[in-house]
């Protein structure tokens, strides 16, 4: 792919392309990633790789950042009296809040790898629903081309009705995240993938599908098949087969194109919203200060009248600190004073008295 190196003025560290691979538990995502990261090893060059599954027991390549490492997935299920979903969705939620340091690696190997791929558990509500997922997606998305590979499992998908639910995921995947998406039709060397590309691009092809389906859902899929088809219009399939490596490349000229999608049409919009949110915040933060001012100014000006503050009159002597002897002489000698010769003996009289 050799996409790695600086990038020419365009706000990230990196052209590195980011490879987020999500999918329903059993589609085959860790073994594509597996399958990925021996295929950029094979050409020479080195893939960063991310694991974010914490409940998998053994990854079958290399790993560079590993959630086990920070979070004990059985130790969260009993701190928290969960059940074993419930505690892979608090694992994530909890690495989420220590994702700034994973982004501080990634940022700092990203020049010198050809491609990031980070892995994720079978629980697609982590990225349909939660906050972590969220977190996650915008942080990278922001930092890097970041590609959304939606990984799935062609076997099943041969029901049309399964087909459907798994395009559904693929739609609020998309919109959640809001980046350059790709559907990896996986374990193509068990079934060949046409059958889904027809369904996507023929609606009368996924409509005599229907046809033999008896169940509730079969009119509800019938129904959605209409509303999902300007998604299919734009969506980037590609079919590939983590066991036997079939389709990889043109998964990566698939990686490829997202990219250059990312740069003109999601890139311009991530920067957009980054300068309307410090925009709003520098104004949030002076509204702060301007009504900051204006309570100051409220109780500067704002006296209890029953308080009267004596100010003293200009023929009255002010002490301004030191020596007690340091007295300031007033200019006008005081209207009650009966001569001058008998002020300037008063005046004498307490300096002598001053400096004994």
């Amino acid at each position: 792919m050799a996409t790695g190196g600086s990038s020419e003025g365009d706000g990230t560290p990196s052209n590195t392309p980011c490879i987020l691979v999500l999918g329903m538990a059993g589609s085959g995502k860790t073994t594509l990633v597996q399958r990925l990261t021996a295929d950029v090893s094979a050409r020479g060059k080195q893939a960063y790789v991310v694991n974010l599954d914490p409940a998998v027991l053994e990854v079958p390549y290399p790993v560079n950042i590993d959630i086990r490492d920070t979070v004990a997935y059985k130790d969260v299920m009993k701190q928290y009296n969960l059940g074993p979903n419930g505690a892979i969705m608090t694992s994530l939620n909890l690495f989420a809040t220590r994702f700034g340091d994973v982004l501080g690696f990634i940022e700092k190997r990203a020049p010198e790898s050809d491609c990031i791929i980070i892995d994720t558990p079978g629980q697609i509500e982590v990225f349909t629903w939660s906050a972590s997922g969220a977190i996650i997606t915008e942080a990278l998305g922001s930092l890097l081309p970041t590609v959304v590979v939606y990984v799935m499992d062609t076997e099943r998908s041969t029901n049309p009705v399964t087909f459907m639910s798994n395009m559904l995921y693929a739609c609020s995947i998309l919109y959640k995240t809001k980046l350059p998406f790709i559907v990896a039709l996986n374990k193509t060397d068990i079934v060949d993938h046409r059958f889904a590309l027809d369904w996507m691009n023929d609606f009368e092809a996924y409509q005599a599908a229907l046809e033999s389906e008896t169940s509730y859902v079969s009119g509800l899929a019938r129904s959605m098949s209409l509303v999902l088809d300007e998604f299919y219009q734009n969506l980037r399939t590609v079919g590939v087969s983590a066991a036997t490596g079939l389709g990889v490349n043109d998964f990566f000229a698939a990686v490829q194109d997202a990219v250059k999608e990312y740069y003109s049409d999601y890139k311009p919009e991530i920067d957009r919203l980054r300068q309307q949110h410090d925009s709003k915040k520098e104004e949030s933060s002076g509204n702060e200060f301007d009504k900051f001012r204006a309570e100051l100014a409220a109780q500067d000006t704002v006296l209890d009248p029953a308080l009267k503050v004596e100010v003293p009159s200009a023929d009255t002597g002010i002490h301004l600190g030191g020596d007690l002897a340091e007295v300031q002489e007033t200019n006008t000698a005081p209207d009650d004073h009966e001569s001058d010769e008998q002020f300037r003996s008063e005046l004498a009289a307490n300096r002598r008295a001053a400096k004994t």
